[in-house]
C-alpha cells in the first residue's frame, strides 16, 4: 500500500469539527461596533439627557460639574469620561483574552494555530500598558460613586420623585457595572493579597471569598455590562429626539 501524501490537498487550518469561530467573531462584532459607537456618541455631544436622565458616556465624574456646563470646550465633555473606563476595559484580564485571540488571533481557540511568529509577552509598546490595570481600576471608583448619583437621580423628576422606564434602565446599568467593577482580580488581590496567614485576617478573607465568588463570572459580568451602557444610552437619546416616549409607572 502506497504511503505517500496526496498531492493537490488543501491544508486545514485545524482539526476541529465544532464552530470554534462563533467566540471570536462575537468579540469582533460586539466590541468593534461598541467601540465605533461610544466614539460617535462622544463626538456627537447631543441628545446625552433627558429628564432626569443621563448617559453614562457622559457622566462627569467633577462634583458639581454636569456636561452640558462644558459646551464650551473644544473636545467633547464625554472624552473627560470615557479614556478611564476605557482604559480599565482595555487592561481588564478578560478583555485582554477576548481581544488577544479574536484580533490578533493569538490563538483564537484551542488547537488552533496563531499567526505571530515571536513571542514578547506584554513587554513591548503598547501592551506594556496593560500593567496599569490596578490603577484603572483605582480611577474606576469616583466613575462608579457619579454612576450611582445619576442613577438615583433618576428617580427624580421635576414634579418630585417617581419611577420610569428610563429610572429602572440606569439602574441597572449601575448595578451590572457595579458587578463588573467589584469583581475585578485586581480589587481580589486588593482583598486578599499581600498576607502570609488568611486565619489572622478573617475580614480580609471573607470580603476575598465574597470576590471570588463573583470573580469566577467576570467575563459574563464585562459583556452583560458593556451592552448595558449600550443600551441605556441608547433609551436616553431616542428619548431625548421624542422617537420613543418614556413610560412613567407614577
Amino acid at each position: 500500500m502506497s504511503t505517500k501524501p496526496v498531492t493537490g490537498t488543501k491544508k486545514r487550518l485545524t482539526d476541529r469539527q465544532d464552530n470554534w469561530w462563533i467566540e471570536p467573531l462575537f468579540t469582533v462584532l460586539s466590541l468593534g461596533l461598541f467601540g465605533l459607537y461610544a466614539m460617535w456618541v462622544a463626538w456627537n455631544r447631543q441628545h446625552y439627557e433627558f429628564g432626569p436622565y443621563v448617559s453614562p458616556f457622559y457622566s462627569i465624574p467633577i462634583p458639581g460639574v454636569h456636561a452640558r456646563d462644558l459646551d464650551w470646550l473644544a473636545i467633547s465633555p464625554a472624552f473627560l469620561v470615557l479614556w478611564i473606563p476605557l482604559g480599565f476595559r482595555a487592561t481588564c484580564y478578560y478583555y485582554r483574552k477576548a481581544y488577544y485571540r479574536a484580533f490578533f488571533w493569538d490563538p483564537p481557540a484551542c488547537a488552533v494555530p496563531e499567526l505571530r511568529k515571536s513571542y514578547s509577552g506584554e513587554r513591548a509598546f503598547p501592551f506594556v500598558l496593560n500593567n496599569l490595570h490596578r490603577y484603572f481600576w483605582y480611577l474606576s471608583i469616583p466613575v462608579m460613586i457619579f454612576l450611582w448619583y445619576e442613577a438615583i437621580k433618576a428617580f427624580f423628576f421635576s414634579d418630585g420623585f417617581g419611577i420610569g422606564v428610563g429610572s429602572l434602565i440606569m439602574l441597572a446599568n449601575v448595578i451590572l457595572l457595579s458587578y463588573y467593577t467589584f469583581s475585578c482580580h485586581a480589587w481580589r488581590h486588593i482583598a486578599g493579597g499581600c498576607l502570609n496567614c488568611m486565619s489572622k485576617h478573617k475580614t480580609r478573607y471573607n470580603l476575598w471569598q465574597r470576590i471570588t465568588r463573583i470573580n469566577e463570572s467576570h467575563g459574563f459580568w464585562a459583556v452583560i455590562s458593556m451592552f448595558s451602557v449600550w443600551f441605556t444610552d441608547v433609551y436616553i437619546r431616542l428619548c431625548s429626539m421624542g422617537t420613543i416616549t418614556d413610560f412613567r409607572f407614577f
